[in-house]
């Protein structure tokens, strides 16, 4: 339990880099982090705690799709891809693969696409501070998946349901958004990152309308917003179903192929921030 509880302070630090085996010999990889809560990590097809299984079709691995793990090595990604990320929920079907797959038809030549998940559920924007632990873990998590050699592409962000809940969280929630951004490209030693974040579709609280003027009214240079409203959501009424988070990926796509031919913060450029 000891090295178990001094493994995660390290990963949790910015500055600890820990080297990591890949199962390819691709030094170019498009390096993706997935981030937010659990409409991003993936509850589709989940209910009542079981996941079903059913994987559909863009959400199938691809030899071309990688994801890296929480021992922080490269695999070949399957769903749920967040599992051992977000591993205090049953994880289910996400965004995440479906983007990989979308991205892999429209541009066949693009390469290797290596998916750094990172999501959280039940994470409100404070918990992503700049040096808080989960912030601190994505950031750490996505230099050692350049370590091997890629291209940090895109930041793929959906969070929000949990600041909904708080008066107080959800009049902040422009002013922190704006900040996590901006401090995790610095971080990242990448000024101009496209980011492509998610507006709501559902809510915890009485307040998904501020929620949602604040990430509508994000304007920052390199960053597109997708909307989620009028998605399918599950039963519980939060989370988007199995067909709703396939469908998600595939504007997440769109969206990260219309930011053209910018996208390029190479391992180099990420290592000198270190």
């Amino acid at each position: 339990m000891l090295l178990a509880y001094i493994f995660l302070i390290l990963l949790a630090h910015p500055f600890c880099v820990i080297p990591t085996n890949t199962t390819t010999s691709n030094d170019n990889k498009n390096i993706v982090i997935l981030a937010g809560q659990s409409n991003m990590s993936g509850r589709g097809g989940v209910v009542n705690n079981i996941f079903d299984w059913y994987i559909p079709p863009e959400c199938q691995s691809n030899s071309s799709i990688l994801r890296l793990t929480k021992g922080l090595s490269w695999e070949v990604a399957k769903e749920p891809i967040h599992q051992d990320i977000d591993y205090y929920a049953v994880c289910g079907i996400g965004p995440g693969m479906s983007f990989a797959n979308s991205i892999l038809k429209n541009d066949p030549n693009i390469g290797v696409i290596g998916l750094v998940p990172c999501a959280i559920g039940s994470t409100n924007i404070s918990l992503w501070s700049q040096d808080s632990f989960y912030y601190n873990q994505m950031v750490n998590r996505t230099r050692i998946a350049l370590q091997g050699g890629g291209t940090l592409r895109a930041l793929l962000w959906y969070q929000g349901e949990s600041d909904t809940l708080n008066l107080e969280d959800a009049n902040l929630y422009k002013s922190r958004l704006e900040k996590f951004f901006t401090d995790a490209r610095n971080d990242l030693g990448a000024p101009s990152l496209p980011i492509i974040q998610v507006a709501l579709a559902t809510t915890l609280g009485p307040y998904m309308k501020e929620i949602r003027n604040a990430q509508l009214g994000i304007h920052l240079p390199n960053v597109k917003t997708v909307d989620a409203n009028g998605l399918k959501v599950g039963p519980d009424y939060v989370h988007l179903s199995t067909q709703a988070e396939a469908q998600l990926g595939q504007m997440l796509a769109q969206a990260f192929l219309e930011f053209g031919s910018y996208t390029i913060h190479n391992s180099s450029e990420v290592q000198k921030k270190e």
